[in-house]
């Protein structure tokens, strides 16, 4: 039986400019596939929880995901804090790099990688 969830269920959504980015990225790096893109939150950051966004191997406790051809892993646990959050990427000249909006976050810090519910 697999772990793999459509992506019509999947608790996060991808800019078309994140996936862009999330491909380029894999490519460079030379990722295997049998990694995927870790999204998830962990204790800390200014605001009480940080962002975690970065390539892993799945581990116990992990759902999968496969969203605009990006196969996902986040922990059950983790899915409350980040259901219907967006992940973008900015190129600008302000701002470079993954951009999280997240609609369980009361308040966040001025770097918006850390949130607190």
């Amino acid at each position: 039986m697999s772990n793999t969830v459509d992506t019509a269920f999947a608790p996060v959504t991808f800019t078309e400019g994140a996936v862009k980015e999330l491909f380029k990225l894999k490519d460079q790096q030379e990722i295997s596939e049998d990694f995927g893109l870790r999204v998830g939150v962990d204790g800390g950051g200014c605001s009480g929880m940080s962002y975690v966004l970065g390539f892993d191997q799945k581990k116990e406790g992990d759902q999968e995901f496969i969203i605009d051809g990006i196969k996902v892993f986040m922990h059950k646990a983790h899915q409350m804090y980040l259901m219907g959050m967006q992940v973008d990427w900015q190129d600008g000249l302000n701002s470079r790099g993954f951009t999280f909006s997240n609609p369980n976050a009361s308040s966040t810090c001025g770097c918006g990688t850390s949130f607190s519910v």
